[in-house]
């Protein structure tokens, strides 16, 4: 194999790394978003326990 078949050979391993690399980046930056929607959600509950608290005293 020559040098340049290598260095093809090289650059689409490496293309296909940081291919597959920056899919599970995509799908770990999906699952934060979710995660803090989620916890938004659980912050506006407590919030309205709490106002709903404080309202009764």
């Amino acid at each position: 194999m020559s040098l340049i078949d290598e260095d093809r050979v090289d650059l689409t391993a490496t293309f296909e790394s940081l291919t597959a690399e920056a899919a599970a980046l995509r799908t770990r930056v999906t699952e934060l978003r979710q995660e803090l929607a989620d916890l938004g959600e659980r912050m506006n509950v407590i919030s309205t326990a709490l106002n709903r608290h404080a309202s009764y005293r």
